[in-house]
């Protein structure tokens, strides 16, 4: 019995480990896509003055 739980708790903590990652990941590219939209519209700004 306690080596079923044991496989339930890592299989629990590995998939919240799976999940934290995509989440991060998720973040990062939303943040960097934030940051070049911003750079392309200060771009195209300062491109027709």
């Amino acid at each position: 019995m306690s080596k079923k739980l044991f496989i339930v708790l890592i299989s629990v903590i590995g998939g919240l480990c799976a999940l934290t990652a995509a989440f991060a990941t998720f973040m990062l590219i939303r943040e960097k896509h934030k940051r070049d939209e911003a750079e392309l519209e200060h771009y195209l700004d300062s491109s027709i003055l």
